[in-house]
């Protein structure tokens, strides 16, 4: 069913602790293995291609940590007691997928759903649903990079959805569907090129990343009613049939890094 029947300075780049990095190698470890065991061989639209055994999701860690030291982003302590936070904004095709996943995850203080990366101002859903306004279906995602860093967040990212598909995701077709990271810095971009680049690299998917790696420019927020939407209206049948299942499986894949 298609949803549309429904309706910054950049931060100092710092070498990783050994320790942080290898927190966030077992972390990897552990989600690709969990996708890897739920994921279907399919070729059809909708299947997530992952890599085939555990020996090459090792190998893919061992290239990944190699480098990952040269890009990372260690938290800056701050004097204040507040804490101070950051900005992530990822399309992953519906927003209302994409906004029940990331809201799961301790740290993430808000998820905001909008569109990004379009030359429409304040654009409408129906409008964005043409497909003519250049925007995508995005997420601002508000999080505590005490609790939760940007590293993660672009695991879960790469977990929530599938990177191969090309201005879909599923039976959502059109390019406001597409995969995009919508980077605030150059810290950011880095990361994503990076582990774009690798994963490519290692053929983690069957087919090549198609995901967009763009500045962050302008966010418009979606009506009141796409906010908080799974959780609102859980016994739709979009929520019902489509993300539910997904978010059953991605909570699975980070159960260590869920909300309490």
């Amino acid at each position: 069913m298609c949803k549309v029947c429904h309706y910054s300075a950049t931060k100092q780049l710092k070498i990783c602790r050994v320790g942080e990095l290898m927190q966030f190698s077992f972390w990897l470890i552990a989600a690709l293995s969990c996708r890897y065991q739920i994921a279907t061989l399919e070729n059809s639209p909708g299947t997530i291609y992952v890599i085939k055994s555990m020996k090459k999701i090792i190998c893919l860690l061992m290239i990944l940590s190699a480098g990952y030291g040269a890009f990372a982003l260690s938290p800056v302590k701050e004097k204040s007691a507040k804490p101070k936070l950051d900005t992530a904004t990822f399309a992953t095709g519906c927003f209302w997928c994409t906004e029940s996943k990331f809201q799961q995850l301790n740290g993430v203080v808000k998820v905001t759903s909008g569109f990004s990366g379009g030359h429409t101002v304040n654009p409408s859903y129906e409008q964005v649903c043409t497909g003519t306004t250049g925007h995508a279906e995005a997420c601002n995602i508000i999080f505590d990079p005490s609790k939760i860093t940007y590293d993660e967040l672009i695991e879960a990212f790469f977990v929530a959805h599938d990177p191969t598909q090309l201005n879909r995701q599923g039976n959502d077709v059109g390019t406001q569907y597409r995969s995009a990271i919508f980077y605030h810095n150059t810290g950011q971009k880095q990361k994503a090129d990076y582990y774009i680049a690798k994963l490519n690299q290692e053929k983690a998917y069957k087919n090549k990343i198609v995901t967009q790696v763009v500045p962050y420019t302008v966010f418009y927020k979606a009506e009141d009613y796409h906010q908080n939407y799974y959780n609102l209206n859980s016994g739709q049948p979009y929520c019902k049939y489509v993300i539910q299942p997904e978010l059953e499986a991605f909570k699975k894949v980070f159960k260590d890094k869920l909300k309490k």
